[in-house]
């Protein structure tokens, strides 16, 4: 039973941090970047220092070689005047030199190598960082995106928009008032007493306005 426990517990702690990273991935990236310009920041300046022993030590090597030249020019003149002694002397401090310059010169070159391997380590380490940046700059614009379509999905609810629509197709499927007044207006006046010209043409002052029973009956009488 504890190993289920533990396990849920697990999955429940793994979509936590999923949903932690997603919900804060704009976040996450800035402080990744800020990290690695931090490190990037750290290498350089490593670097700067291995360039400045290798240029020491490059220095102190071009100096050994003027002081061994100069030496080496001083031991033959005593050489050629019979001064053995001295020129003893100086071959042994050309040799402690010419010992130190080679010492000098190994150094200077494990330092080339780390300052060529540590140069386009950075170099690297510039690009990427610069993909990076422009990688969190569109990535903050679609997680605008995003932000903005969830919000408007929010604000835009179906509810009050079918309401609308309803409303809508109820004022469209009312009955035209205006035309309704008219039929109204038709029906009573076919609902009215006959006008005057009516009642005079019924007492028989006039032209009959309207056609009779008598009337029709007398002309089927006279087609026959």
């Amino acid at each position: 039973m504890f190993s289920t426990f533990k396990t849920l517990m697990t999955g429940a702690n793994r979509r936590a941090e999923a949903q932690v990273r997603q919900q804060y991935s704009i976040e996450l990236i800035e402080e990744k970047i800020a990290q690695a310009t931090d490190d990037l920041k750290s290498a350089k300046s490593t670097l700067v220092s291995l360039i400045q022993k290798e240029r020491a030590e490059q220095r102190q090597i071009a100096t050994l070689d003027t002081r061994i030249a100069d030496l080496t020019a001083r031991a033959r003149a005593a050489l050629t005047e019979g001064r053995e002694d001295l020129a003893e002397a100086a071959a042994a401090a050309i040799a402690e030199m010419e010992n130190e310059r080679s010492l000098r010169q190994d150094t200077r070159s494990r330092l080339e190598a780390r300052i060529m391997r540590l140069r386009q380590s950075v170099e690297t380490a510039h690009r990427r960082l610069i993909d990076l940046r422009q990688g969190a700059i569109s990535a903050r614009a679609v997680k605008g995106e995003h932000r903005a379509q969830a919000s408007l999905g929010r604000s835009l609810n179906r509810q009050p928009m079918d309401e609308a629509a309803e409303l809508i197709q109820e004022v469209l499927g009312q009955e035209d008032p205006f035309e309704a007044s008219e039929i109204l207006g038709e029906i009573e006046t076919g609902l009215a007493p006959h006008s005057v010209a009516d009642q005079l043409a019924d007492a028989g002052f006039g032209t009959p306005l309207k056609s009779t029973a008598t009337d029709v009956l007398s002309r089927l009488k006279t087609e026959r």
